[in-house]
């Protein structure tokens, strides 16, 4: 067991890194939101594009700043991540497009209960039933927050079931490609980055033609607009790095589990900034059961046996191989 004054410092590093994380992540949303109901900028995919585009500039000036050491990581394991990641971009996009809202987020919803499964079958992880009822907790009052028509159709479930499970691979890929080659968050962004970056920045015009019908290249670009686009990239580097380094720290449920207070963040938010969208009783009512399900979950998957490895299956280091897990909680 670690010092108390080790443990006090991962605990700062981990409140810090999900302020971070919270803060970049609103705030993208607000900013997006703004473009596009504001000045009509429609093209998400592009504009996501866009942000890799940004954060690559980031890691390449962080690189010369020494902040980015060199590292290896597969170009196998590369692409197979960057799959994953634009699959979720576009999967999301069109599940949102072909779906009604109230369907959109119950399909948001199920990537809990699918990352616990991945969790499950390939790192052998057993959760109490303290954390699995905390988590039902938090998926209930999300769904009170959040869910009102839902309406099924089968292309958009199609969409949806993409969009849910390459969300929850990627996000679980992050994790394990940081644990097995002994990466930090800066060195991943810096093999990722560029990759999502020149894809989506080819696909982007052509996926979001698809789903808009209209041409970035023929949208009217204006001051204002503009500003809002370079605020929205600049976010975006913090909020990718931010996602790393979660996820590196904690694991893709938990990330998803408190990433629903993000959710909470942008319905208060948007209650403030763009009042049409009001607060009722019901989606008071939703937010409490979701941030005591929150609390819960934290408390309860703390806990011995709350969340753990089975004992007799081998953990694999940093470097692939099989033996005692070695893992430095300071490192961001």
């Amino acid at each position: 067991m670690g010092s108390p004054r080790k443990s006090d410092r991962k605990a700062l590093l981990d409140i810090g890194a999900w302020l971070f994380n919270i803060v970049t992540s609103v705030g993208i949303i607000m900013v997006n939101k703004a473009l596009m109901a504001t000045h009509g900028f429609t093209f998400a995919t592009s504009l996501t594009g866009m942000h890799f585009v940004t954060t690559t500039i980031m890691t390449i000036v962080f690189r010369w700043l020494g902040l980015i050491q060199p590292s290896h990581l597969p170009m196998s394991e590369v692409l197979k991540f960057a799959l994953f990641a634009n699959l979720s971009i576009v999967g999301m996009n069109v599940s949102l497009m072909w779906n009604s809202v109230g369907f959109y987020q119950i399909a948001k919803l199920c990537m809990i209960p699918a990352s616990c499964l991945l969790e499950v079958v390939f790192d052998q992880v057993r959760y109490s039933r303290g954390t699995k009822l905390s988590i039902m907790v938090v998926l209930v009052g999300v769904a009170v927050c959040t869910v009102s028509d839902v309406s099924v159709n089968a292309r958009g479930v199609m969409a949806a079931v993409i969009a849910v499970w390459s969300t929850c691979l990627q996000q679980y890929y992050v994790h394990f490609l940081q644990k097995k080659y002994a990466l930090n968050s800066f060195n991943l962004l810096g093999h990722m980055a560029p990759v999502q970056a020149a894809s989506l920045v080819l696909v982007g015009p052509f996926v979001d033609f698809w789903l808009t019908g209209k041409r970035i290249d023929q949208y009217a670009y204006a001051l204002p607009s503009v500003f809002f686009i370079t605020l929205s990239c600049l976010i975006a580097v913090g909020t990718n790095l931010s996602q790393f380094i979660c996820i590196g720290r904690f694991s893709a449920v938990s990330f998803q589990v408190l990433g629903h207070m993000k959710t909470i963040f942008v319905l208060i938010l948007g209650f403030l900034f763009f009042g049409k969208e009001g607060l009722n009783l019901q989606v008071v009512l939703g937010m409490i059961i979701a941030i005591c399900g929150m609390v819960w979950y934290g408390n309860a998957s703390s806990k011995p046996g709350g969340k753990e490895r089975r004992p007799h299956l081998p953990q694999r280091n940093s470097n692939g191989f099989t033996g005692e897990k070695t893992h430095d909680d300071d490192k961001v």
